[in-house]
């Protein structure tokens, strides 16, 4: 009998049974109806642990990988679990959901799991849906309760460092005019820690004030900081930007060499392309060659897009 047609209870049977968890059946716990989530429910209390982590580890993993299947509601399930590791994959697991039940667990999580890397991870999750607020994708009522809990934890000067960077991180989607007061504090006077938080909300701001910091931040002694500053410089898109990251194209850490490619990619223009191309033909440079690949064609991609020239302007209107 083909998987497919397999009765739920028999997939339930074989997953949970058996030395190997069979990757192939973790697939039929996407999209389950209210009926089959119940037998899962069911059967996933009375497994051991070990098992637990695999199975959840293996939804998180084919998620990141498929945006097709949808095991949100096994997710939130997974959030209450005893396990840290069958949570921490939940969370993983939510990353990029459009699913608003997950919203007041995750909260709740930030602030009250026993465990500061679980609090730090939902803290990081609720980074998306101030974004989806922000792009109008939700209400507004929504991304601003998640804003707010996410300013309550960043606030707490008893807080864990993890879960205050984690939810710095997340503001950086958000238009919250305190925002911008809390990032530049963070990068100001906080530790290094805290310091690459604030860049990398820089470039989750989208906002061409920061440019000559993470300029200045591309040439740091760190390469965690060069690694920052040159995924913020693609965040932000500024033109500005782009003689830095060529510079980065040389430097010794192939990380970093790898996120200034990366970026090269989103901004775009003539000049990185150039850059690009030359690496390209770099027979040293093989193992980064996929990468400097996929930037081009994003380049590419941006530049044949929309012919502009089919557009009429008005020039008393250059907003428009």
């Amino acid at each position: 009998m083909d998987r497919e047609q397999l009765p739920f209870s028999d997939v339930l049977d074989k997953l949970f049974s058996g030395k190997d968890v069979l990757v192939s059946l973790v697939y039929r716990l996407s999209d389950m109806n209210p009926e089959e989530m119940e037998a899962f429910e069911a059967r996933w209390a009375q497994e051991p642990e070990g098992r637990r982590r695999i199975i959840a580890r293996h939804m998180a993993d084919i998620s990141e990988e498929n945006f097709v299947v949808d095991f949100s509601p096994a997710f939130l399930r997974l959030l209450e679990d005893a396990s840290l590791d069958v949570r921490l994959a939940a969370i993983e697991g939510l990353w990029d959901t459009s699913n608003l039940a997950a919203v007041a667990p995750l909260i709740s999580m930030m602030r009250n799991d026993n465990n500061v890397a679980v609090r730090a991870a939902a803290a990081s999750c609720l980074g998306h849906f101030v974004l989806m607020a922000e792009w109008g994708q939700i209400q507004q009522t929504i991304g601003d309760g998640v804003v707010n809990a996410l300013l309550e934890q960043f606030e707490r000067s008893d807080g864990a460092e993890a879960v205050r960077r984690a939810s710095l991180e997340s503001l950086g989607n958000a238009g919250h005019p305190q925002v911008v007061e809390y990032i530049n504090d963070a990068y100001q006077h906080g530790g290094e820690d805290m310091q690459l938080s604030a860049v990398f909300a820089m470039g989750r701001s989208a906002d061409g004030r920061w440019a000559p910091i993470i300029i200045q931040e591309m040439r740091s002694p760190q390469s965690e900081m060069r690694i920052e500053a040159a995924r913020a410089a693609g965040g932000i898109g500024h033109s500005d930007t782009v003689d830095g990251l060529i510079e980065l194209l040389d430097d010794d850490d192939v990380e970093v060499q790898l996120a200034a490619i990366h970026s090269l990619g989103q901004i775009g223009s003539d000049q990185a392309y150039e850059a690009l191309a030359a690496l390209m033909d770099d027979r040293d440079a093989d193992e980064l060659h996929e990468a400097v690949e996929e930037a081009m064609d994003e380049i590419e991609w941006l530049g044949g897009e929309m012919d502009l020239t089919l557009f009429e302007w008005d020039e008393d209107e250059p907003g428009e």
